[in-house]
């Protein structure tokens, strides 16, 4: 009997996640590569509409040093608005112990720790070699269980697919720091391509290593859409399993140490091709759009990014949270 070429791919696939989580970064990731300091009424008027959107993962901010990153010097008032909203996880990122401490003390639900696959962007970010940071690691786990604190420590690992600055990384380096950051402490891992490297087959492969090791220890996805791949690497990572992703409103973002690492995959796309291929999210792309709108008067004259403001929602379009809602209902 013989089986057609469609056919014979649809013996292979493996079914879609029913839901998938959207975490939005774009209060740190994004407002870290704009010049100008958003004001924080906006910023706490962004978690409020985000939130009454549906997202229930935001990263709102980062415990750096102001001098570094004044754009950002209001993340512990931005931690403090969050936890008044019912069933919001929030999450910073931490470069260091002392970021780490300060994380704990503002009583955030997640630290993320950057660690970079690439030497010369580590050097270049953190000033401090991969290796050194999986020690840092060490130290912050050892304070957080120490200070009793139930915050996850999430260690994000970027460059995985390549950078600006080294070229090429190799897979078994990443895969290397991964399992060391997990022997250290690190509750869970994520694998970021912060420059726009990867494509498809890149991603297949280098998660499929990687959940080999760290299994649902690997929890999120980070792609930017540099080169216009980035929803493309999420539905072939989407079928290995991984179901949260970190994306950007209206596409901002990118490493000032990582030249031409421009746009995140923007979150509005991203719900939109997620809840069209009927993988709910519990997030109203209606609403995205409208705060979108907002975030381009706030941020008037900075280059935004993105396709479907443009052309605005499909009239046959069905939401999957909808339809997710009434079936546990």
């Amino acid at each position: 009997m013989s089986v057609s070429l469609s056919e014979s791919a649809n013996c292979s696939r493996q079914p879609w996640p029913e839901k998938v989580t959207v975490r939005e970064v774009g209060l740190r990731d994004g407002l870290q590569s704009i010049t100008r300091t958003l004001p924080t009424a906006n910023k706490l008027d962004w978690i409020r509409a985000a939130h009454a959107a549906g997202q229930r993962e935001i990263e709102v901010g980062s415990f750096v040093p102001a001098r570094l990153l004044p754009q950002l010097a209001d993340t512990r008032e931005l931690v403090r608005f969050a936890k008044t909203l019912p069933g919001l996880f929030a999450s910073v990122l931490v470069p260091n112990l002392k970021g780490a401490e300060h994380a704990v003390e503002a009583g955030a639900d997640l630290m993320i720790i950057p660690l970079s696959a690439s030497h010369a962007h580590s050097l270049a970010n953190l000033r401090k070699t991969p290796d050194e940071v999986v020690a840092e690691v060490a130290r912050i786990r050892s304070m957080r269980d120490a200070a009793g604190s139930k915050i996850v420590i999430e260690a994000g690992i970027g460059t995985a697919f390549g950078c600006t600055l080294q070229g090429h990384v190799e897979p078994g380096e990443v895969l290397r720091l991964m399992q060391s950051l997990l022997d250290v402490g690190a509750d869970r891992v994520s694998l970021a391509d912060t420059v726009g490297y990867a494509n498809p087959a890149t991603v297949d492969s280098l998660f499929s290593q990687a959940l080999k090791i760290a299994g649902d220890r690997l929890r999120v996805a980070h792609f930017h859409d540099t080169r216009g791949l980035g929803l493309a690497n999420v539905v072939a990572v989407l079928r290995l399993g991984v179901t949260s992703f970190d994306a950007c409103l209206a596409g901002i973002g990118g490493c000032p140490h990582a030249p031409g690492a421009s746009g995140n995959v923007s979150t509005e796309d991203l719900v939109f091709m997620l809840e069209d291929m009927g993988i709910a999210t519990d997030i109203d792309v209606s609403q995205l759009l409208t705060l979108r709108n907002k975030l381009a008067q706030w941020l008037d004259g900075e280059t935004l990014h993105g396709t479907l403001w443009r052309a605005g929602l499909p009239k046959t379009f069905k939401p999957a949270s909808t339809l997710h809602s009434l079936s546990i209902q």
